[in-house]
């Protein structure tokens, strides 16, 4: 029943906050931890206590174990670090024994911090039923019992970290326990030029390279995505045979973890090539002709990936957190421009649009279930799919808690919505297939344009969209 959590003392705890970027918010709530650790007497003076329990909640790879580290580190105390699942074990009782000892241990070299990673595997709701699982409750039940025994003043912080919030058992997460809950999301683009900042550090850059230019291409991604991207356009650079990483190799890199590996030697015969050619340049046509879609960046014939034969990429101006009905629309005209450009060009469709088809029916059955963006509707959400399958209870839920005839009038609509943005995108292709002809040749012929490139080209061919 000994506990397996891996114990850093303080001298190897090597992270500190200047380590952490991009979740300042996150950084400010644990800096109270730390002055805690340091100086306890300060809070116990007005009687305040210290929160037992913080709770790190957020996406994978933004950087959760990476603060709970930092705060020892920053505090010069040692640190537990282990996993929710290493105390779940095929023997009855030894997963509460190792609860138990690692409170026993943590207290004799109080004060100091346990960190729990993966919460949920320990955590998850206690329910009835068939998911009901005998070893892991009672872990639970000896985890919530020590949170509820030991005292703050002692020195020892619970710390964990989830990316599943929402399947925690209540009693867990109620005051007194997890009492402080900090949300470690995605940065923002000021919060990337910081991580990849942090992480440029170890590879030399060419002097004059502009880290915003490749903060600004990446909306979405999180810390660990950006480290894998410095690393990627460092090997590439490698080579290369080149002695330093410069903004080439940073663009392609985010490329790669975009849109994965080139595939130079997946050889399309010729009139795959020229079917692909029209398809991307569908695409790119759309998202220049609608106003407010993001700016084409680069289409590519080159096949990438484990199915892309082709792609357009697009990349926002700046970051978005709310998008209108209309912008929606325009999001799902866009996707539908390959298919109409084939249709058009060859009066028949094939295979290659199975991705755009799929990514356009969630959008436009995300505007009717989920944000009532349909006039036919009304202001209704039925969205009962967004919570975990089973919570609470065990017990799988009702598909949907609507009748046969609504769920007809959602399919209808959804219809109508994909049917609408299509009639569009043919009359706009319709009036520019001269333009879609002759950008597809250059394409052909280049196997990458980029978007100014097919700004010329249209201009150059005339009517302009």
């Amino acid at each position: 029943g000994r506990s397996k959590a891996k114990v850093y003392m303080e001298k190897e705890v090597k992270v500190s906050f200047a380590d952490v970027a991009g979740v300042d918010e996150a950084k400010q709530e644990l800096q109270e931890v730390i002055e805690f650790l340091k100086t306890p007497e300060k809070f116990t003076k007005l009687g305040g206590k210290i929160p037992k329990g913080i709770l790190l909640v957020g996406p994978s790879g933004t950087g959760k174990t990476l603060l709970a580290k930092a705060v020892a580190g920053e505090a010069g105390v040692p640190f537990f670090s282990t996993s929710g699942s290493e105390f779940v074990e095929m023997f009855v009782g030894v997963g509460a024994a190792r609860v138990r000892d690692l409170f026993l241990q943590a207290k004799e070299m109080a004060p100091c911090i346990i960190f729990i990673d993966e919460l949920d595997a320990l955590g998850k709701a206690r329910g009835v039923g068939p998911m009901a699982h005998e070893e892991r409750e009672q872990t639970l039940n000896q985890l919530l019992v020590e949170m509820d025994g030991f005292d703050p003043r002692v020195g020892v912080i619970l710390m964990a970290a989830t990316n599943r919030p929402e399947i925690l058992d209540p009693a867990l997460l109620r005051a007194g326990r997890f009492d402080r809950h900090v949300l470690v999301d995605r940065p923002d683009k000021i919060g990337r030029l910081e991580i990849l900042k942090i992480h440029a550090r170890n590879i030399p850059l060419v002097a004059e390279t502009d880290l915003d230019v490749i903060a600004a291409m990446t909306p979405g991604f999180v810390g660990a995505d950006l480290a894998n991207l410095i690393n990627e356009a460092a090997l590439l650079a490698v080579r290369r045979n080149k002695d330093v990483v410069g903004l080439s190799e940073l663009q392609e890199a985010v490329e790669r973890v975009i849109a994965g590996l080139e595939k130079r030697n997946r050889v399309l015969n010729p009139s795959e090539k020229e079917r692909v050619a029209h398809h991307e340049v569908g695409h790119a046509l759309m998202a220049l002709s609608i106003p407010g879609a993001d700016a084409v960046q680069k289409i590519s014939i080159i096949p990438r990936g484990i199915a892309a034969l082709g792609y357009t990429l697009q990349l926002p101006t700046e970051d978005r957190f709310l998008m209108t009905s209309s912008e929606l629309e325009n999001k799902i005209a866009v996707l539908l421009g390959g298919r109409v450009a084939e249709e058009l060009i060859y009066g028949e469709v094939s295979t290659g649009a199975q991705d755009d088809l799929l990514k356009a029916t969630d959008i436009a059955k995300s505007m009717v279930k989920v944000y009532g963006m349909s006039e036919k509707l009304g202001q209704i959400s039925f969205d009962r799919d967004r919570q975990p399958l089973f919570l609470q209870t065990g017990q799988p839920q009702a598909p949907g808690d609507y009748s046969e005839e609504t769920s007809r009038e959602i399919d209808c609509e959804i219809r109508r919505i994909i049917d609408q943005q299509y009639a569009r995108v043919r009359t706009l292709l319709n009036s520019q297939q001269p333009i879609l002809r002759e950008a597809a040749k250059v394409l052909l012929n280049k196997e990458t344009i980029t978007g100014d490139e097919l700004k010329t080209i249209i201009a150059q061919v005339g009517t302009k969209p």
